[in-house]
């Protein structure tokens, strides 16, 4: 890598691995409990699991860093074990088979090869029901659903160009009408379009001009809010596009957000350190986003230096 690159590269690999890091350290917090089933809230339980899964296989497979994937493949191992081999996923569906939750969380562990044959067996019949195909108002989560079943190898509920269209990236709105909800919906456009930056090559050219043209003047009015969630989320876009511009202001400025031991909160300071409930619920999914967007970003600074080996581990995830 050359010189003017390999500043950069360190230091977004500080970067992820200090979030990797505190992510492990916070394992326990993302255990699941025993009622998760019944009487548990899945935002506080599955959804933690499912993003941990999702965002660390993507790390696991492409981050050229050997020891970094390492550290991501032992979080992905403990998430996958905290499904019980997928039996929970089984007992999910049974208890709600219109549930698209259940589909888009195994649909990681199935894109990397480790499923089960009984939740196939239920996810064949629950997702051939018509009461599956029933338009959904939230388009970018249709997106997920059609994305997870991609990987899974069920048939589409959905024409996927199509449901895209009625999104915030395929619409295209004006830049400066997108409001906070709207700007996490694009995000996760991008994501479900891309497989999570492993098919960047899917992102149209007036998509990824428009978002080329406007990412940076968002990034900077949701870093001025010190919403740090968001503005890795919109690093991570940024570094899904096509010769992915590298902002060390934006970078720098997420870095200073991070609280001492590694972690990010969602948004300004956060909670008091010493209330470990309230950190891990504030700081969990920012500090994966932060990994996550480190490791595209580091992906795509590889992809400019020529860097053989950033490119391979991306085209491995991509199979």
């Amino acid at each position: 890598m050359t010189g003017d690159l390999a500043a950069p590269a360190s230091f977004l690999d500080r970067m992820v691995g200090d979030s990797l890091e505190w992510l492990d350290a916070a394992r326990g917090d993302f255990r699941l409990p025993p009622n998760v089933t019944t009487d548990a809230d899945p935002n506080l339980t599955l959804k933690p699991l499912g993003e941990l899964a999702e965002l660390t296989y993507l790390i696991r497979t492409s981050h050229p860093r050997d020891e970094l994937r390492q550290a991501a493949d032992g979080l992905f191992a403990f998430a996958w074990n905290e499904t019980r081999d997928a039996e929970l996923f089984a007992e999910l569906i049974r208890g709600e088979p219109h549930a698209t939750y259940p589909v888009e969380i195994y649909g990681v562990f199935a894109q990397a090869g480790l499923r089960n044959t009984a939740v196939e067996q239920l996810l064949a019949a629950t997702t051939g029901l018509r009461g599956w195909r029933v338009a959904r108002e939230d388009h970018t989560r249709t997106l997920g659903v059609l994305n997870a079943e991609r990987r899974i190898g069920l048939a589409p509920h959905a024409d996927f160009e199509a449901v895209l269209g009625l999104t915030n990236l395929g619409l295209m709105p004006e830049p400066w009408a997108l409001d906070r909800g709207g700007a996490y919906g694009l995000t996760h456009d991008v994501f479900h379009l891309t497989d999570w930056g492993r098919a960047r090559g899917r992102l149209p050219r007036a998509q990824a001009d428009y978002l080329r043209l406007w990412l940076p003047a968002w990034l900077e009015n949701w870093l001025d809010e010190e919403l740090w969630d968001l503005a890795g989320e919109l690093l991570a876009v940024t570094a899904c596009l096509p010769a992915a511009p590298y902002d060390p202001v934006a970078w720098q400025r997420l870095a200073d957000a991070r609280r001492p031991d590694g972690s990010v909160p969602d948004m300004g300071a956060g909670p008091p350190a010493d209330d470990r409930a309230a950190t891990f619920t504030a700081c969990y999914h920012s500090t994966l986003v932060t990994a996550f967007a480190g490791t595209l970003a580091r992906i795509a600074l590889g992809a400019v230096a020529g860097d053989t080996g950033a490119q391979v581990h991306e085209s491995e995830a991509a199979r």
